[in-house]
């Protein structure tokens, strides 16, 4: 359970993070950014279903969150969104790690949007999407 906590943690701080990003980009930028967003929201509404249907509290969203570095412009937009997407990325790796072969199935699957959205932003691919 806590590995889906985790990843519900990872994901609210991507809602709280593309709506940063989003202020500091315009035109199609931002309606990728709307969108991605979006897939954020519902996978952090999905996963704290997930977590309550297993009888337990899903984590609440922070108040704020420290941003790793001074957004001001597109450009700090965009590494903005390819960092979050990184760190959801992380934390579905960590459901692929846990016993139960049905949320190892959920956790890759939920990582490949995320990956995909990283190299988006950041405009490359890696390797190992989520491996430090």
């Amino acid at each position: 359970m806590t590995a889906l906590q985790g990843a519900l943690a990872a994901e609210h701080a991507a809602c709280w993070g593309y709506a940063v990003a989003g202020a500091h980009l315009s035109g199609s930028w931002q309606d990728a950014a709307r969108q991605d967003w979006a897939a954020h929201a519902m996978a952090r509404d999905a996963l704290a279903g997930m977590i309550a249907a297993r009888g337990q509290a899903p984590a609440a969203a922070q108040a704020f969150y420290r941003l790793p570095f001074p957004v001001r412009d597109a450009a700090s937009a965009k590494a903005l969104a390819a960092l979050l997407e990184d760190g959801v990325t992380r934390a579905y790796l960590g459901v692929v790690a846990v016993a139960d072969l049905a949320l190892r199935a959920f956790g890759a699957m939920a990582m490949q949007g995320p990956a995909q959205r990283a190299a988006f932003w950041r405009g490359s691919t890696e390797a190992f999407p989520g491996m430090a």
